[in-house]
């Protein structure tokens, strides 16, 4: 960005700061953030049903990785040049670094499907649907933090339950993996299966982060 263009940019952060469009700004750059995420969720989704071949899914999860990753630096980009948040700030970085382990771990997954090339990826549908579940309750919820505050809260606790179902359905692959025999197609299906366990694990992060956001925007 050219120094004549810097100080352009920046009268119009301020004066949409006191016109109160900062918000709607900011809680769109978050949403789009999740978005990027709920893309990768899907191509996982896509490949664990036998859709999308893993080394396909691997591809083109780098290029998701990407935007996510863009998306995350335009909002703190976005963070540093506005004068005021709809929520506190540090929950905003808070959320927007547990999104971005969402998609973190969702490439783990697909990179470690690709690599160990079990003969089947049926196990990990549920646990992903419970993932997709979840980032659309969270970009719910985030969406309502300026049009409806009162019922965020309830829709980020959606997306926490979907984080729980995750390990529910993880706990359930499990038990009929090891009714079998013990082998290593099994050892490399539990890895898989605690890679979206992790997934589950930061999706609860986020939605108490923006949970814990509205709590103190209440006080």
């Amino acid at each position: 960005m050219s120094a004549a263009v810097r100080p352009v940019r920046r009268v119009r952060l301020i004066w949409d700061d006191l016109r109160g469009r900062s918000g709607d700004r900011v809680v769109g750059q978050v949403a789009r953030q999740i978005r990027a995420v709920r893309d990768g969720a899907e191509l996982a989704r896509e490949m664990a049903a036998g859709r999308v071949p893993s080394g396909e899914a691997r591809a083109r999860m780098a290029e998701i990785e990407h935007a996510g990753d863009a998306e995350r630096a335009a909002l703190a980009a976005m963070l540093r040049g506005v004068l005021a948040t709809p929520i506190d700030r540090e929950d905003l970085y808070r959320l927007s670094r547990s999104v971005d382990d969402v998609l973190d771990n969702l490439r783990d997954f697909v990179r470690e499907a690709d690599l160990f090339g079990p003969p089947g990826l049926g196990f990990a549908v549920p646990p992903l649907d419970a993932v997709l579940e979840g980032l659309t309750s969270l970009d719910t919820a985030v969406r309502k933090v300026l049009a409806e505050p009162a019922a965020v809260t309830v829709a980020a606790l959606g997306a926490r339950k979907a984080g729980n179902r995750v390990r529910e359905t993880r706990q359930a692959a499990l038990t009929r993996l090891f009714a079998g025999p013990l082998d290593i197609d099994v050892l490399r299906r539990r890895e898989l299966l605690d890679r979206l366990d992790a997934v589950g694990r930061r999706l609860g992060e986020a939605a108490d982060a923006l949970s814990d956001a509205m709590l103190k925007r209440s006080h």
